[in-house]
């Protein structure tokens, strides 16, 4: 195989031989990570987050980034611990995806109509968004102990987590639309070449409003799941969760530069970051070397899908 087909190889499949690896290293190292518990534990707590990277795949295989889904979680976060306090826990769960939603589609609209680069917009809502659910807080945080309302975040179905059921459904019903439809198929176009989607008639627009929209949905759900969980809502949720799920779509191969990619990538890229922060958990390692071996597997990633553009 010559060097080219080798690259080709490791920026197609370098993130599930890095999970094996890490996968067969742990289960050396420690008797407790190798079981059913333990797995499911970590998906159950990389959820959320791994709903989100499902959504931000769309966003940066359409050539755009969202800096703002950690804002969103936030407002996610306050709006239904605070809906599920004075009105009705169901329905301040409901409404976590419906406002996250909506404030997608501010994101996509600002971008669209201001003609600005999505990096630049989404920073400067993130910043609206996250004061917006201070405001609502009073920059406090929002306790609701009902069972009404943390079924969702600790609840099972068949011994396994809702959240983690949600996370499945969720993945399965982005990977369909993003290869089974027509929708699926404008958003790699769009991404590969969005001048060439123009003159084919796409409108480019509202494919990118829509993974916005998908994107500011996932961090509604997300944070109605976390919440959930921890029976609070806190104006500082997520923060950092927007980078988090950013490296993980690059993590798991996706192009940083639009037009190639997949959601299993990104569950792929999650599960590799989650391993890395149990495995350090497990070992009781210094978290300074957790987040060094993190940085330089994301700094390798990145350099791969960087020399596979440039090809």
């Amino acid at each position: 195989m010559s060097w080219h087909g080798v690259q080709r190889f490791l920026q197609s499949y370098a993130v599930l031989i890095l999970i094996v690896l890490l996968m067969g290293a742990l289960s050396i190292l420690s008797d407790s990570f190798l079981t059913f518990r333990n797995l499911l534990n970590i998906l159950n707590q990389n959820a959320p987050l791994a709903i989100m990277a499902s959504a931000m795949t769309l966003v940066i295989i359409a050539g755009g980034f969202d800096l703002s889904v950690g804002a969103i979680f936030a407002m996610g976060a306050v709006s239904c611990a605070y809906i599920a306090l004075h009105v009705d826990p169901f329905l301040g769960l409901f409404m976590a995806p419906v406002i996250g939603l909506g404030l997608g589609v501010i994101n996509g609209f600002a971008i669209t109509l201001l003609n600005v680069h999505s990096f630049l917009a989404t920073i400067a809502t993130s910043l609206i968004f996250r004061g917006v659910a201070i405001v609502l807080s009073d920059g406090r945080l929002i306790p609701v102990r009902m069972d009404e309302f943390t079924w969702l975040g600790r609840g099972k179905i068949g011994g396994v987590f809702i959240a983690v059921w949600i996370m499945a459904i969720f993945a399965v019903t982005l990977s369909f639309a993003l290869t089974r439809t027509t929708f699926g198929r404008r958003v790699f176009s769009v991404g590969g070449n969005e001048e060439a989607a123009i003159l084919s008639g796409i409108r480019t627009h509202q494919i990118k409003i829509a993974t916005f929209a998908i994107a500011g949905l996932a961090a509604g759900l997300a944070s109605a799941i976390a919440a959930s969980r921890i029976s609070l809502g806190q104006a500082s949720a997520g923060i950092g969760m927007e980078l988090q799920a950013i490296a993980a779509v690059i993590l798991g191969g996706t192009s940083i530069y639009g037009g190639r990619g997949a959601v299993w990538r990104s569950l792929a890229g999650v599960f590799l970051l989650a391993l890395i922060n149990n495995g350090f958990n497990i070992l009781n390692a210094d978290p300074f070397y957790r987040d060094l071996t993190t940085g330089l597997i994301i700094l390798a990633a990145i350099g791969i899908s960087a020399g596979g553009a440039r090809r």
